[in-house]
């Protein structure tokens, strides 16, 4: 495994301000600025950065050998030359992941050392050609390696840089003998992520590992929500008891806020169109939670209809206008894929928000 160097840990990180004590609300960087670069590489984290995201988020699974490595899933013919390899086609296998059959290639099957010799490919060519054009330029990082460039740019640019890591399919590795929760909190703990005064959230669309590292870590835990469906570990019945007054009241006995879908604050109706927000973000806030909705994406496929522009669903609609929506709603961060125009959505509504203020 990659060892990060001790003497960079102890880089005179307190001197710098705290990205948690901003008061507007928190970009996070959504696998890296995975719109302009293949998801999950140093180049998507690092251009991120350099667009000036307050976090950046990376997805962590596990290798044969118990290495923490970033990918969005297990399965990864979706995000890198593995088919292309003829040496592991024996390796293709089907597998059962949280209720769905699923043939491909998963990372539990592979060394860190295997792994090294793959290339990240774009998850969506159709839609991000800019992307795809970098196919084959980066490979897969480890949790370690993604530190280290966290380190690396923020003495570079003398700013805390905050990290937002998932643990992925964590009942399903349970399953199979690769726990992920506390390797994943002896690994934070070792970079220097230990309580909520590190700019560390890690997040789980399940409820039993956040629990668990609830007593494992004192960094800040977020409970992922979705518009259907419920947590794979069967915790609890559904995704939509949780955002009940008291569902979320549950939530704030082990973690510190939610990560819901878009839709579950800003609706949409049978055409698209964006609908009245509902009580979700002030509802959260009564419980004392913080409200990371997620993912905002520039293009006509993935925002409401009011704010298509050009044709197709690859084209750039209004993204902007969208992030103010958000914001408006009261969240405290998003999660987006062009954290650069996020961040500069989010600073022109604050100069216009100023200017109102100073013109009554």
């Amino acid at each position: 495994m990659f060892r990060f160097p001790a003497a960079l840990i102890a880089l005179s990180l307190a001197s710098l301000p705290s990205v948690l004590a901003a008061a507007e609300p928190l970009v996070i960087a959504h696998r890296g600025a995975s719109g302009l670069r293949p998801e999950h590489t140093l180049a998507a984290y690092d251009l991120a950065i350099a667009q000036g995201a307050d976090f950046i988020e990376t997805d962590l699974v596990m290798t044969r050998d118990r290495q923490l490595v970033a990918r969005h899933e297990n399965e990864i013919s979706g995000t890198t030359d593995i088919a292309a390899h003829p040496e592991f086609a024996d390796r293709k296998r089907t597998r059962t992941i949280d209720g769905q059959s699923i043939t491909g290639w998963f990372t539990e099957d592979f060394t860190l050392a295997e792994l090294r010799g793959l290339k990240a490919r774009e998850r969506l060519p159709e839609l991000r050609p800019q992307s795809a054009a970098h196919d084959g330029e980066q490979g897969v990082p480890t949790l370690a390696e993604v530190v280290a460039l966290i380190r690396k740019r923020e003495a570079e640019l003398g700013r805390r840089i905050g990290l937002y890591a998932e643990i992925k399919h964590g009942h399903y590795f349970q399953g199979i003998g690769l726990a992920m929760e506390a390797p994943v909190a002896a690994e934070l703990a070792r970079l220097g992520y230990k309580d909520k005064a590190d700019p560390m959230f890690i997040e789980s669309f399940e409820v039993n590992n956040l629990k668990a590292l609830r007593k494992l870590t004192g960094v800040r835990l977020v409970q992922l929500l979705d518009e259907t469906g419920a947590p794979a570990d069967g915790a609890v019945a559904s995704y939509a008891a949780m955002t009940t007054p008291e569902g979320l009241a549950a939530i704030a006995a082990y973690a510190d806020g939610i990560g819901p879908a878009k839709a579950q604050i800003i609706p949409r109706d049978a055409d698209g169109r964006s609908l009245p927000p509902t009580t979700l973000v002030a509802d959260a806030h009564r419980a004392g939670l913080v409200v990371h909705p997620w993912t905002f994406r520039s293009e006509n496929a993935f925002l409401p209809t009011e704010l298509h522009r050009g044709e197709g669903p690859a084209a750039h609609g209004d993204a902007a206008a969208e992030v103010r929506q958000f914001i408006a709603a009261g969240v405290d961060g998003l999660f987006s894929d062009y954290p650069g125009e996020a961040v500069a959505a989010r600073k022109a509504g604050a100069e216009e928000a100023a200017a109102a203020a100073a013109a009554r």
